[in-house]
């Protein structure tokens, strides 16, 4: 079911409503409305003025990605007030406005949450060329096309010519140049709720000792006294991992380490490798505790149901969580926050994770070395292994350290200027 609103008024598809004579100005389009994708959209509708929304849900992505545009061209109205389009990559813009010249002279902003040229597949050969395809036409007629990472942009446009070189003959040329001068990064907007209220006692303690509640500043210093990072490995070093030293109660260093896990549950966030690894720690009975969180869609992967018989003695909370309070209430309550991902251009679980006080690891890849210090990367999974042992052994080390992300540059407050010049229309 399409559905249609302007600034959050629950509209039929053929209704339209404005909130002054002129009507709204900016339609945002979104073809799968869930996720990250929704939390934007939603974002933009409660902080932009003059916007109309028009969304499909959040089910069967492939599909979407291959019909939504149909769709849409029934069931946007037409609204002459409107003068900026504003879609996610998930649509085949070029099809949209063709099928619908009214929109094709609207400012069209393309924002790229992921981009399908350089999405994990097992083999290439099952590589489906029409939804990178697709995306590569959308930036052709967008006028403004956005990616939420320098990650995304850059692994997107050095690969259309390697992704074009799969058409038998007659392949098109130079499309990379006709679609940088378009390109501008723009991170995924966060607005990072006041989490103390929930926090333990000792990420309460650790707080004053960061630059403000949401920012972790990290200097010239830190980097080079990093025990964690990629210079020197940690546990082959008798040194332990640099702390900032603020007390930890008696109860909080017995009590075992609380790992998170708040992800999709697909196989492009490799829960495989995630499992494993718990796996291993419990097979050295090492005592740890476990959240999986994230959104389930349809047929997620049999790695879930395994992996829950095999650490049932671990678990404390199961499945996604749909009231945001619980949500991070859990993130609170968690020592350590795990990415695996094999797909992964922003990572808005690990940031909120992060501003909630979890000590992160991630892949030296993907996004994670744009947004991440070295020492809370990972290279292979014998690291990520070694790396969740020992703080199995101490989590007083993961509940005393302050982490050193900067998360203010992701912040809405941050952004919110880009985002208004982004949807406002060109002048004639």
């Amino acid at each position: 079911m399409t559905s249609f609103a302007v600034r959050g008024s629950s509209l039929g598809a053929g209704q339209m409503q404005s909130e002054s004579s002129e009507g709204p100005s900016v339609l945002l389009v979104e073809a799968f409305y869930g996720g990250s994708h929704k939390q934007l959209i939603d974002l933009l509708t409660q902080n932009i003025s003059g916007c109309s929304v028009v969304t499909l849900p959040a089910k069967k992505w492939h599909w979407r990605a291959r019909t939504a545009a149909l769709t849409f061209s029934q069931t946007i109205p037409t609204c002459p007030s409107h003068r900026v389009l504003f879609s996610s990559s998930v649509l085949n813009l070029c099809e949209l406005v063709a099928l619908r010249p009214d929109l094709a002279r609207l400012k069209k902003v393309l924002y790229f949450h992921e981009n399908q040229l350089v999405y994990p597949v097992r083999k290439e050969q099952e590589r489906d060329f029409q939804y990178g395809y697709n995306q590569v036409l959308s930036c052709l007629v967008a006028d403004v096309v956005v990616f939420n990472s320098s990650f995304n942009m850059e692994s997107f446009l050095s690969s259309i010519s390697s992704f074009m070189n799969k058409i038998p003959d007659h392949r098109p040329r130079d499309l990379d140049l006709l679609i940088r001068p378009k390109c501008e990064v723009l991170y995924y907007p966060i607005q990072f709720p006041d989490v103390r209220r929930l926090l333990p006692k000792h990420k309460l303690l650790r707080r004053p000792a960061e630059a403000s509640h949401v920012d972790d500043i990290i200097t010239p210093q830190d980097k080079q006294q990093s025990p964690w990072s990629e210079q020197q490995d940690p546990h082959q070093s008798t040194s332990e991992p640099r702390t900032d030293h603020r007390p930890v109660s008696k109860e909080d260093q017995v009590k075992p380490l609380h790992i998170v896990w708040p992800h999709r549950w697909e196989h492009d966030k490799n829960p495989e490798l995630f499992f494993s690894t718990l796996i291993k720690l419990k097979e050295r009975q090492l005592q740890f505790e476990l959240s999986v969180l994230g959104e389930t869609f349809t047929d997620p992967p049999e790695i879930f149901s395994e992996a829950r018989l095999q650490l049932d003695a671990h678990i404390l909370n199961w499945g996604f969580l749909s009231s945001k309070e619980d949500y991070l209430r859990v993130l609170s309550q968690a020592d350590v926050v795990v990415s695996t991902a094999k797909h992964e251009f922003f990572g808005v679980a690990m940031l909120e994770a992060v501003h909630c006080g979890c000590y992160p690891l991630c892949p030296k890849a993907l996004v994670y070395p744009e947004l991440f210090p070295a020492e809370y990367l990972y290279s292979t999974p014998e690291q990520l292994c070694k790396r969740l042992q020992a703080l199995c052994r101490r989590p007083d080390i993961a509940r005393r350290h302050v982490v050193k992300v900067d998360t203010s540059s992701f912040s809405w407050m941050s952004l919110k200027e880009r985002f208004e010049t982004l949807l406002a229309a060109q002048h004639s």
